[in-house]
């Protein structure tokens, strides 16, 4: 569930990983690089579009009802 998605972000170099001990156990911490902001910065651009197509989409069939 998260964990393959937090891999699959890290491989793709949106995310850095440092492993660390504390009681004996392994803890990760996730950080988000730059290249992850611009890729953050980039999708609201894409879903405000999409948005916008819906609504467009939505308000020209409610009229023609």
């Amino acid at each position: 569930t998260l964990y393959p998605i937090l891999r699959r972000l890290e491989a793709a170099n949106l995310l850095t990983v440092n492993t660390v001990v504390h009681n004996g156990r392994l803890r990760k911490y996730y950080h988000i690089t730059p290249q992850g902001i611009k890729r953050i910065e980039d999708f609201k651009t894409e879903w405000n579009e999409i948005v916008s197509i819906y609504n467009f989409v939505v308000k020209e069939g409610g009229t023609n009802d």
